[in-house]
């Protein structure tokens, strides 16, 4: 809870509007409900019924615009199968780094 409300600050911080999810299957639910969600940020770690790796192919593959970064404190890049054009960070995150590729990968807020 503390960390998601972490990364909602970030998003704020940069000028962004968060959209909050609590698992993988809210977080489908939303983006099949709305058509202005240009990134999404998501933890390896989560509840539903798929982790945030998952997570991420199934937005790849169904809103391929959507651009995503992949965050998780107990696993490292060269492990995972991320889709293409993702992002991952380690924990703990540093503010300024992904603010930055926030902006790069959608441009400023």
């Amino acid at each position: 809870m503390m960390l998601r409300m972490r990364a909602i600050d970030m998003v704020e911080d940069a000028g962004y509007t968060p959209i909050e999810a609590l698992d993988a299957d809210e977080a489908v639910a939303i983006l099949e409900s709305r058509s202005d969600i240009a990134l999404m940020c998501t933890d390896i770690q989560m509840p539903g019924s798929m982790d945030g790796v998952g997570l991420a192919h199934a937005v790849h593959a169904r809103w391929p615009s959507i651009k995503i970064i992949v965050v998780s404190g107990q696993l490292n890049p060269p492990s995972i199968d991320l889709p293409p054009c993702s992002r991952f960070f380690g924990k703990p995150l540093e503010a300024g780094q992904i603010i930055a590729q926030m902006r790069n990968m959608i441009g400023q807020a």
